[in-house]
């Protein structure tokens, strides 16, 4: 019989050997406690007081101690805050298309069946546009007065600019005015 600890063989002893006998192979052999493991053969656990031969590979388990806990709790917690999806397009029918797939297509065919009334709204609306063009205006702004300033503006601006434009050739400079800057700057300082 084989004794293993995890996947490695730790010892050999006769076949037919008691479970009580296995313990103490194990006790003075290795030097566990009956305490800190348990035995297993074939999936199935062994307790000392078992009269039945394990079969030919027993292992031994080691006891683990056991956490603190709460981590349970700590998931409900989680769970409950995690929103459940109700998008279930990539889901399928008993068909095997995709519900995606399936709604698309129901989309597509309101799509087509509403096409001939949006080009008669399109055709409504160009026609209104065209009929509002072809309207005399209602209200037309006449002011004379407006119209002759208009007109004298923009003449005034144009002789502007040629005189700059001549001036600018000429070469000859502006006169700075020395008396009035002068003047400003004694006023200040009295």
């Amino acid at each position: 019989m084989e004794l293993f600890v995890g996947k490695r063989c730790v010892s050999l002893i006769e076949y037919g050997t008691s479970v009580q006998d296995l313990i103490l192979h194990i006790q003075k052999s290795i030097g566990l406690q009956p305490n800190e493991y348990y035995l297993t053969s074939n999936g199935r656990i062994f307790h000392p007081e078992e009269d039945k031969t394990p079969q030919r590979k027993v292992h031994i388990i080691l006891r683990t101690l056991g956490g603190k806990g709460g981590f349970g709790s700590m998931l409900r917690a989680i769970g409950a805050q995690i929103e459940k999806t109700t998008n279930r397009e990539a889901c399928r029918d008993l068909n095997g298309r995709r519900l995606r797939d399936i709604n698309e297509e129901q989309r597509l065919i309101k799509w087509v069946e509403q096409q001939g009334e949006r080009e008669k709204e399109a055709q409504d609306k160009k026609k209104k546009k065209l009929e509002k063009l072809l309207e005399q205006p209602r209200h037309e702004f006449k002011d004379e007065q407006y119209e002759k300033e208009r007109t004298e503006l923009t003449d005034k601006i144009e002789d502007a600019v040629t005189k700059g434009l001549e001036a600018s050739n000429s070469g000859i400079k502006r006169k700075i005015d020395t008396k009035s800057k002068l003047g400003k700057k004694t006023q200040i300082m009295d």
